[in-house]
């Protein structure tokens, strides 16, 4: 591996640069936690000039084949279905082809609906990969040669890494960190800098949080949840709140997650304990109690079972206070 490690950042009409930004950060910080040049970051592009990302973001780009190297970095992209997606790889040829072409010692990274560009491209054929946990089943169905583990957070190969969520950029530069500089020097620098919190979630928990939802009914749902008692979260209730049939909610439910109404609620109303775990000092009963379970031992119970932690073990693991 080169002393200097020269890293594309690619941009793409569309691409939601926010994670590039991070990721950058954290590989300037590393340089800087480190007194040498480690890392050096580039913005990439099909072509030199500005390029229009989402949320209005314009951002300038060397063309992509206009240096040596070593690793790219490919963003996500918003989308709501796997229609949405399928339509953003067919608008975009020439980018999965210039993908498929590039020099073979290049490393090649994606995370969140970035990896279906890079799935297209060929370079993740007969090779392990993960993928947002909703469109797993559409990229199984899609791209057969792929050896898809959508129940890993994070997998690297030799020559690729594919992460899910928005925030998969995060376990990449922790790995790269790590395995560049070392595991006590990622944890100097998650201290320093405000990172999503905990650094690599729990699998549980896993694109669980509200921007992480791919669609409107999600989020709607997502949002309930967070705001009624957990004793009082039935499925009887939830279809009232949004205007449909219990029937209608659990087959939409199903259709977008693979996962009945109770699975889908309990682990969200769970990733609000959690977040409350890692994020606070409050003790148990007061999370239970702000939360809306009926007990406290209710609680740990179904916390227990959902991520094989107690409480007091997931903060300690976990935790960031």
């Amino acid at each position: 591996m080169p002393e200097t490690l020269r890293v594309g950042l690619l941009l793409f009409s569309n691409c939601m640069p926010a994670g590039l930004f991070a990721f950058a950060d954290l590989l300037h910080a590393a340089n800087q936690r480190t007194g040498r040049k480690l890392f050096e970051v580039h913005y990439v592009g099909l072509k030199a000039g500005p390029v229009e990302c989402a949320h209005g973001v314009s951002l300038h780009a060397i063309s992509l084949d206009s240096g040596e190297l070593d690793a790219l970095l490919i963003p996500g992209f918003w989308a709501e279905s796997a229609i949405q997606v399928e339509e953003t790889l067919a608008t975009h040829p020439a980018l999965v082809k210039a993908l498929s072409t590039l020099g073979r010692r290049v490393q090649l990274w994606s995370y969140c609906t970035g990896v279906c560009l890079l799935a297209a491209s060929g370079r993740l054929t007969r090779q392990a990969a993960t993928v947002t946990w909703w469109l797993a089943d559409a990229m199984q169905r899609r791209f057969t040669a792929v050896h898809w583990q959508s129940e890993q957070s994070c997998i690297l190969n030799v020559r690729t890494a594919t992460a899910s969520g928005v925030s998969g950029y995060l376990p990449i530069a922790q790995k790269l960190i790590e395995r560049r500089v070392s595991g006590d020097v990622f944890r100097d620098l998650t201290q320093l800098m405000v990172l999503p919190r905990p650094a690599i979630p729990h699998a549980a928990f896993q694109s669980a949080s509200l921007m992480e939802q791919p669609g409107s009914l999600l989020r709607k749902l997502h949002t309930l949840i967070e705001q009624t008692a957990a004793e009082q979260l039935t499925v009887q209730a939830l279809a009232t709140r949004l205007g449909m049939s219990d029937r209608t909610l659990a087959r939409k439910v199903r259709s977008e997650t693979g996962q009945s109404v109770a699975t889908y609620v309990r682990r969200i109303k769970l990733y609000q304990v959690s977040e409350r775990l890692t994020l606070t000092s409050l003790p148990v009963t007061t999370i239970s109690l702000e939360l809306g379970f009926s007990s406290d031992a209710n609680l740990r119970r179904m916390f227990k079972g959902l991520t094989g932690h107690t409480p007091a073990q997931y903060r300690q693991r976990y935790g960031r206070l």
